[in-house]
């Protein structure tokens, strides 16, 4: 079985913060690290955007992301939200066994 941890930007902390409990009440992540007031600066219509964002940092099995993705699209606010996965290589076998327990 592998896990991977997700990244995705929200708008506010309201917002981060409803998707994560969603996330958390379908047992699909088994963590949510919200990290307050990034400054986020990119491209969106050809012109370059400045924006603070709140940034989400999600720790799932690496099966279940196709439906973390899912159900943050469906919450999100933004046209096109950040949704990046990345696998975990090594880790903590307690953290990880955790990771399993509290997740379907």
């Amino acid at each position: 079985m592998g896990y991977s941890i997700l990244f995705a930007t929200c708008p506010n902390f309201k917002s981060a913060k409803k998707i994560s409990k969603n996330l958390l009440n379908k047992k699909i992540v088994a963590c949510v690290n919200i990290l307050p007031i990034i400054k986020s600066e990119y491209w969106w219509r050809g012109k370059i955007e400045s924006h603070s964002e709140v940034l989400m940092i999600m720790k799932t099995k690496t099966n279940l992301y196709k439906q973390v993705e899912k159900e943050v699209k469906k919450m999100h606010s933004y046209t096109i939200p950040e949704i990046i996965s990345f696998k975990i290589d090594k880790g903590n076998k307690d953290y990880l066994d955790w990771i399993s327990s509290v997740m379907k």
